[in-house]
């Protein structure tokens, strides 16, 4: 049997404490409360235990996790303060721009051609342009000083080139007007009050006739814009859908601006359809008197 009489003592000894504060042994209370008035006069060992206060039990906590501390929104370099990857090199971000580095600008040289001051020295210069440099010879401008009318051609033909005074050598529009394709044009223009010797003739491409890439359209373009600066006619007229695109590039619709009033480098211009295909087809020469040479106020109908 346990013998509890050493409990019963110390409960005991508490007891004669009388009003006196009791003593808590819990180990997470470190204050003194009073004891239970009741607990003076308790019969047993028993009893005395009962009547002890019982501490109260702490105040529920609310376990609510933690807020996230706020991270910085990254400026507009990528970084800000407490950023994920370190710390910032604050004088990195504040670098002067003057001791960024300069961007290297990408220097185009001049062709030769560009800075010919006559129409000898440019043909001379398009000798040495990669797009020529294989050629014999150059189909050259032929015609008057500032004509009224310059005849924009696709390139030589070969049929043309065969004939006893070659284009390619000739000093006058003789050569072409020769031909059945130049005396229909001789026709037209002078039903529209434009003579002969006031008309020049050169060519887009200026050997005979092949295909062109469209890689080298740009450069053909701006030995044209050269060219005329030298020719300075009054209008010009290019001939063909093809070389419609090749001049004013695939943006424009060449249906719906054939005859029209255009612009080139400050020059007039119209558009016609090819006359080698108008000397084949008599519909392509009613499209040209009919419909697109009305179009513009650049020619006058011969009365």
């Amino acid at each position: 049997m346990i013998d509890f009489s050493e409990l019963r003592n110390y409960l005991a000894g508490q007891i004669d404490l009388g009003g006196a504060e009791l003593l808590l042994d819990e180990p997470w209370t470190l204050t003194r409360k009073p004891a239970a008035a009741n607990a003076v006069n308790a019969p047993n060992a028993t009893s005395a235990v009962s009547a002890r206060p019982v501490p109260p039990k702490p105040a529920p906590q609310n376990f609510a996790p933690p807020k996230p501390t706020p991270q910085p929104i990254p400026d507009a370099t990528g970084f800000g303060t407490g950023n994920l990857f370190g710390t910032v090199d604050t004088k990195a971000l504040n670098t002067s721009a003057n001791n960024m580095p300069t961007p290297r600008a990408v220097k185009r040289s001049a062709s030769a051609f560009e800075s010919t001051n006559s129409i000898d020295e440019f043909y001379n210069a398009l000798k040495s342009e990669t797009i020529y440099a294989k050629e014999n010879a150059l189909a050259k401008y032929v015609g008057p000083q500032k004509p009224k009318v310059l005849f924009l051609l696709p390139a030589v033909k070969i049929a043309e080139a065969a004939n006893a005074n070659s284009p390619f050598n000739a000093t006058s529009t003789e050569t072409f007007f020769t031909t059945e394709v130049g005396q229909m044009l001789v026709r037209l223009f002078a039903s529209l009050s434009i003579a002969q010797n006031e008309i020049g003739i050169s060519y887009f491409f200026k050997s005979t006739e092949r295909a062109i890439a469209p890689l080298i359209e740009g450069s053909l373009r701006k030995m044209l814009t050269k060219e005329l600066e030298f020719i300075q006619p009054e209008i010009m007229v290019t001939f063909g859908q093809p070389l419609f695109y090749q001049v004013f590039g695939k943006s424009k619709n060449f249906d719906e601006l054939a005859g029209t009033k255009m612009d080139f480098a400050g020059v007039k211009t119209c558009s016609l359809v090819d006359p080698y295909a108008m000397c084949k087809d008599k519909q392509m020469k009613w499209l040209t008197w009919k419909i697109h040479i009305p179009r513009s106020d650049l020619f006058t109908i011969a009365k």
